[in-house]
């Protein structure tokens, strides 16, 4: 998103983002319950406004919905096809096509930093995520879910697609069909079948949500940082790299970190 660009109108200017640090785990919370964090192109930009500030020492990112639902997805008011709606649908689609890929661009950048090296990001979702709720929790590497959490893409059933960098991901963990279905179907994705298609982690009463997040957190953070790092960009690779290429670096990554065990080799 670039400086000036037109929010929703009456948008809190920060997106309703807040951020919570605590040592080497940051907390990025979706804050405006009353409309089930729904959200807007700031929060877009507050959310890439995150990913832009982090330092080295972060190495687990929580990302919450504040209230009873983790995301309803975009702000009704920007569903407008009027050109004149500040942020709005028909606003992007007035644009050329390349300013408006420029600014969808912009966008998918407040969800993709959520893979960024060094980082384990984990989506702790309850209630709704729908559309751009859904696919920030897809844009995290873990998601842990409450028994009442549902996951949907309705998209296409709006005359859209998924554009926030949602597809790639659910296709990696589900695979073609099921993910093709769930993304043409609109259809609602419910936590225990989340569960046994790979979409969650795990799932949890809703008052279990946030220690088991805690407890999740405490597990990655007992890694070694530098083991952490070379194993999540290793497990990051195996998704797109043929096995040669895989192999190699692996080896890479393993001669690095006996290089560090045994630095008077």
């Amino acid at each position: 998103m670039t400086a000036g660009e037109p929010t929703a109108p009456g948008a809190d200017p920060d997106g309703w983002v807040r951020t919570a640090r605590d040592g080497a785990v940051l907390t990025v919370t979706l804050d405006r319950a009353d409309q089930l964090n729904a959200q807007t192109p700031a929060t877009w930009a507050a959310l890439r406004a995150v990913g832009e500030s982090l330092d080295d020492e972060v190495r687990v990112v929580v990302v919450t919905g504040a209230g009873r639902a983790f995301s309803a997805g975009l702000d009704r008011s920007l569903f407008s096809p009027e050109p004149d709606v500040p942020g709005g649908l028909g606003a992007l689609g007035a644009l050329t096509t390349e300013a408006a890929q420029e600014r969808i661009r912009g966008y998918q950048a407040g969800f993709r930093w959520l893979r960024s090296p060094g980082i384990v990001s984990i989506a702790a979702v309850q209630g709704h995520a729908i559309g751009a709720g859904a696919q920030l929790a897809l844009a995290c590497d873990l998601r842990v879910l409450t028994e009442d959490a549902r996951l949907r893409l309705p998209e296409a059933t709006l005359g859209l697609v998924p554009d926030l960098t949602g597809t790639s991901t659910l296709v990696e963990l589900v695979g073609y069909s099921r993910a093709l279905e769930i993304c043409l179907t609109g259809r609602a994705v419910g936590a225990a079948e989340a569960l046994a298609m790979g979409l969650a982690n795990a799932v949890v009463p809703a008052d279990r949500l946030a220690g088991a997040v805690r407890e999740l957190t405490g597990a990655l953070l007992a890694v070694d940082a530098g083991a952490s790092r070379e194993t999540l960009a290793l497990v990051r690779s195996a998704v797109r790299n043929d096995p040669e290429s895989q192999d190699a670096a692996e080896r890479a990554a393993q001669v690095r970190r006996l290089q560090v065990l045994a630095p008077g080799r």
